[in-house]
């Protein structure tokens, strides 16, 4: 698929948002990739937009997570956990997602974004318990919120991270900065399973993709900095991170309903 010179600027320029936004909300950055490609940079074909918002973010979450691991940000333990029961559910998500008309699937991305904008704004106040772990007791409820999480990221073609944060919170009791540098690695595997799923029926534009994740790089590097700054005031990261999830998502309803009429 051949685009013009500005969209691929234009993807650029986006790609630095997500990835300002990848480090700044861990994984939750992810939800602006999709909408970013289709009304922005105005990739034509949905599915497109889809698998290749998923390689980018999930290059772009691997850039993040460096950044991250080295502010001792990342539970490892956990995040391996979550990312290993979401791998499987990823895979059957992203065949299920291909089956199914684009314009509806965004619609649908809109309203589970709207869902969890709203849990994450009611639980704002909640600081988390510091060193978390994950031992034997809370392993089958972070096994069971990976697979869930990997399945609605491969079925929505994202990496997940506005569901993985609030799942590692949920699933173990981590503060949320924990959760977000922890969900950088489910989101990494989680978008690379989903864009070879979508990579193999050709719905990848790789030059689009290389673009999006050079300016990822560069935003991400100073989206993490902001969020150890804004993780220091109570509730001010989780206002945020929902504020960020409803906006989109009602914009992204908006123009679906519109495309429908």
């Amino acid at each position: 698929m051949l685009l013009e010179p500005l969209q691929y600027l234009l993807g650029a320029l986006s790609g630095s948002l997500v990835g300002f936004t990848l480090g700044l909300f861990g994984g939750g950055g992810s939800i602006l990739a999709v909408p970013l490609m289709v009304y922005v940079v105005g990739v034509p074909v949905a599915h497109v937009a889809i698998g290749t918002s998923a390689f980018a973010v999930a290059a772009n979450a691997a850039a993040n997570l460096v950044t991250h691991a080295r502010r001792g940000n990342v539970i490892w333990r956990c995040a391996l956990m979550y990312t290993v029961a979401g791998i499987a559910g990823a895979f059957v998500g992203s065949t299920l997602g291909k089956a199914m008309d684009g314009e509806k699937l965004l619609f649908l991305f809109a309203l589970l974004m709207l869902v969890v904008g709203v849990l994450m704004f009611r639980g704002r106040g909640n600081p988390g318990v510091a060193g978390a772990t994950c031992n034997r007791e809370k392993a089958p409820k972070v096994l069971a919120y990976g697979g869930l999480t990997g399945a609605f990221s491969g079925f929505f073609g994202i990496g997940g991270g506005f569901l993985i944060v609030p799942g590692l919170v949920a699933s173990t009791g981590m503060p949320i900065l924990n959760a977000i540098g922890s969900s950088l690695v489910a989101v990494t595997a989680f978008g690379l399973t989903t864009a070879l799923s979508y990579a193999f029926s050709g719905l990848v534009d790789w030059p689009l993709a290389g673009v999006f994740v050079g300016g990822g790089v560069i935003g991400g590097l100073v989206g993490a900095r902001v969020a150890g700054l804004m993780a220091s005031k109570k509730g001010q990261l989780n206002i945020a991170f929902a504020g960020l999830i409803i906006v989109v998502a009602l914009y992204m309803a908006a123009r679906t309903i519109t495309a429908f009429l």
